[in-house]
C-alpha cells in the first residue's frame, strides 16, 4: 500500500439535498438513490452487476467525484461502490471508474450552476443522454423490456418481476406516465449527498501507553508479570483500535475519507493486507488506495 502522500485528507459528510443537485449534471458525490452515471461508454453491464456469491443485482452504495488534475480524458471522473445486501450474503462489494474529458457530448464545457433548473420535478430519469435505458428499480443498464407496454426498461428478470409486482401491473396501461409512478422497491438505499470538506491538520498524539507506574509500584512482582504478559499480548491490536478512535473522534459525522494514496485506518489488525496480496492494475501500476468508507449513515 502506497504511503500517504502531502495532499491533505478530504472528509465526507452525508446531507439531505434536492433531487436536482444529485443528479448526472450536477457531478455529485453522493450515498443512495440510483447512480448518476456520468457517460454512457463502459458502464458495466448486469452480468457485471450480479453478486458473485448468491447471482442477485447488486445494489448501489456510493459514488464519488474524483476528477485527476493534469489528465484531460480524467476531468470529469466518477468512482461508483456497489454492494449485495441480500441476507444472508452481504458480500460481493464491487468497483466501477466512469471518466470523461472536459470536452464532451453529454455535459457544458463550463461548470454546472449552483442554481436550481427552472423544471425542479421529482421524476426520475431513466434513460441517459446518449440513449441508453436503465433499470427502474436500481438506476443500471436495463437491456430488458415489458413485452406488453415497451417502455419500462430493467436490468434482470428479478427486478422486472419486483416492479411488476409492486405497481407496474396497473401502471403499465399507463405508459406515458411511468417515470411518474415509480413505487419505493425497497432496493435502493436511503439517498444522501456527500459533501466534502478538508480534515483538520492539527491532529492530537494517539495514545499508545498508559502510565501505569503509580499502580504497578504498589504491586507485587507477580502481579506486575502479569500485567506486563497482558500488555504485550493485547498492545498491536489496542495500538491499532486506539488509533482509529482517535482519528473517527475528531469528526464522527464522517462517512467518507478520501485522497489518492493516502494510508487508511485501520480498525483491527485481523485480515490487514500485504503488499503482495493487492493485486496490480491491468496496466501494470501498483494500485493505491483512493478513499475509505464508513456505513455508519446507515
Amino acid at each position: 500500500m502506497a504511503a500517504a502522500g502531502a495532499r491533505p485528507v478530504e472528509l465526507g459528510f452525508a446531507e439531505s439535498a434536492p433531487a436536482w443537485r444529485l443528479r448526472s449534471e450536477q457531478f455529485p458525490s453522493k450515498v443512495g438513490g440510483r447512480p448518476a452515471w456520468l457517460g454512457a461508454a463502459g458502464l458495466p453491464g448486469p452480468q457485471a452487476l450480479a453478486c458473485e456469491l448468491c447471482g442477485r443485482p447488486l445494489s448501489f452504495l456510493l459514488q464519488v467525484y474524483a476528477p485527476l488534475p493534469g489528465r484531460p480524458d480524467a476531468f470529469h471522473r466518477c468512482i461508483f461502490l456497489f454492494c449485495c445486501r441480500e441476507q444472508p450474503c452481504c458480500a460481493g462489494l464491487r468497483v466501477f471508474r466512469n471518466q470523461l474529458p472536459r470536452k464532451n457530448d453529454f455535459y457544458s464545457y463550463e461548470p454546472p450552476s449552483e442554481n436550481p433548473p427552472p423544471e425542479t420535478g421529482e421524476s426520475v430519469c431513466l434513460q441517459l443522454k446518449s440513449g441508453a435505458h436503465l433499470c427502474r428499480v436500481c438506476g443500471c443498464l436495463g437491456p430488458k423490456t415489458c413485452s406488453r407496454c415497451h417502455k419500462a426498461y430493467y436490468c434482470s428478470k428479478e427486478h422486472q418481476t419486483l416492479d411488476w409486482r409492486l405497481g407496474h401491473k396497473q401502471a403499465c396501461a399507463q405508459p406515458d406516465h411511468l417515470d411518474h409512478i415509480i413505487p419505493d422497491h425497497n432496493f435502493l438505499f436511503p439517498e444522501f449527498e456527500i459533501v466534502i470538506e478538508t480534515e483538520d491538520e492539527i491532529m492530537p498524539e494517539v495514545v499508545e501507553k498508559e502510565d501505569y507506574s503509580e499502580i504497578i509500584g504498589s504491586m507485587g512482582e507477580a502481579l506486575e508479570e502479569e500485567l506486563d504478559s497482558m500488555a504485550k499480548h493485547e498492545s498491536r491490536e489496542d495500538k491499532i483500535f486506539q488509533k482509529f478512535k482517535t482519528q473517527i473522534a475528531l469528526e464522527p459525522e464522517q462517512i467518507l475519507r478520501y485522497g489518492r494514496g493516502i494510508a487508511p485506518i485501520w480498525i483491527s489488525g485481523e485480515n490487514i493486507p500485504q503488499e503482495k496480496d493487492i493485486p496490480d492494475c491491468p496496466c501494470g501500476a501498483k494500485r493505491i488506495l483512493e478513499f475509505q468508507f464508513s456505513d455508519t449513515v446507515y
